[in-house]
């Protein structure tokens, strides 16, 4: 399966039929930002202009039916903590800051939306519509490789009574196994979790480097953790390769916006 491209107002992003949630994966596309940032950047501390900032929150809020106080955010620090969180752990303020570090959230509550930023690495929306639990990840390579899918789905069963069997998830366009070339460090990690299912998803092109697939990699763990194969949605597109649709980092040594992930239970 793949993501399918929703446009409401101008507003343009992906969405996957098997979540059953609200949710989008953003894109650049319908947005108020300028220069480097335009023109959906959603990154309040990418160096952007607050109140554009803030209109492009009101824009993706309209086009959800969210409301962008309501929003809780992560903290991230490319590690693997996943947080359950509630109303309570909303800002109110998109620019205040973040008093806890997790790149992933867990909910049982209608009407938090969560929210994750990416800009190459991997996001992850999960969902299981029976428990009525919703998750997002920041999956990085050093998140993947510390199994931060797997921990995400064990906090939705602590949290919500959810059965993995039931979870869905769709993995959004992050950096592809076209473009993600790595030193040595990755492919071992990759290794270390998967074991000889690694092969799978690494290409060595010389002892030092290799291309890897993240994507890939953050489905294996999800297939290990319990979640169905038919309840796994894949982006098919790298976020490197659309530096027109996407922000990437490696393609604009960081000179860029961010794009979110985002989802609600209503």
């Amino acid at each position: 399966m793949a993501l399918r491209t929703v446009t409401v107002n101008g507003l343009t992003y992906m969405e996957s039929d098997v979540l059953g949630m609200r949710h989008a994966f953003t894109t650049r596309f319908g947005g108020v930002s300028e220069g480097i940032y335009a023109s959906l950047n959603l990154g309040a501390n990418r160096g952007d202009e607050p109140e554009r900032v803030r209109e492009n929150y009101r824009l993706i809020g309209k086009a959800l039916s969210i409301a962008p106080e309501r929003l809780v955010f992560s903290g991230q620090v490319h590690e693997a903590e996943v947080r359950l969180v509630t109303a309570q752990d909303s800002q109110g303020d998109l620019f205040a800051p973040i008093p806890y570090s997790a790149d992933g959230l867990v909910t049982v509550e209608k009407d938090v939306p969560l929210i994750i930023f990416t800009a190459d690495c991997i996001p992850v929306l999960l969902s299981d519509p029976a428990a009525g639990v919703i998750g997002a990840v920041h999956a990085g390579w050093r998140g993947t490789v510390l199994d931060i899918v797997g921990i995400a789905v064990k906090k939705m069963k602590a949290a919500g009574g959810s059965s993995a069997q039931d979870i869905r998830a769709a993995i959004g366009p992050g950096i592809g196994s076209c473009c993600f070339e790595t030193d040595s460090e990755v492919p071992r990690a990759i290794r270390r979790v998967l074991g000889s299912e690694a092969d799978a998803f690494i290409e060595r092109r010389t002892p030092e480097k290799a291309m890897v697939d993240l994507k890939g990699v953050n489905r294996a763990l999800l297939l290990r953790a319990g979640v169905l194969p038919e309840h796994i949605d894949v982006s098919e597109e790298c976020t490197r390769c659309n530096p027109d649709k996407y922000w990437s980092h490696r393609y604009t040594d960081g000179q860029r916006g961010s794009q979110a992930s985002i989802i609600v239970r209503v």
